[in-house]
């Protein structure tokens, strides 16, 4: 491919996403939302972490032929209270991402 062509398609795909995340701000800057789009905005962080959180706990075995399934369950279990616990604690999204990620990851390694 033409480096020009390359040069072109990145530039319309950032404007594209550029105007999908203007529309709102052009759409409701002279008046209020609606109420649905306030609801919306009120819980749409809760709605996006109760997807993430069931998707990522949604292949977890609990048990296997042998008995306790330590490599599924542990680790995932682990950083979700990790980050949980240190949310609730510090409320930095950063740091308990981070920290339950960092978790995870040993975790699995160990076990």
């Amino acid at each position: 491919m033409k480096l020009s062509f390359i040069i072109a398609a990145v530039f319309m795909c950032a404007l594209m996403i550029f105007s999908e995340r203007a529309f709102p701000f052009v759409l409701f800057s002279k008046k209020n939302p609606p109420k649905l789009i306030r609801i919306i905005q009120k819980f749409i962080p809760t709605m996006v972490i109760a997807c993430l959180l069931v998707y990522c706990l949604k292949d977890i075995s609990f048990t296997d032929e042998n008995g306790l399934y330590l490599k599924g369950f542990v680790p995932s279990f682990s950083a979700l209270f990790v980050t949980l616990g240190l949310q609730l604690w510090k409320k930095n999204t950063l740091l308990s991402i981070l920290s339950g990620t960092v978790l995870y990851m040993v975790l699995l390694r160990i076990l």
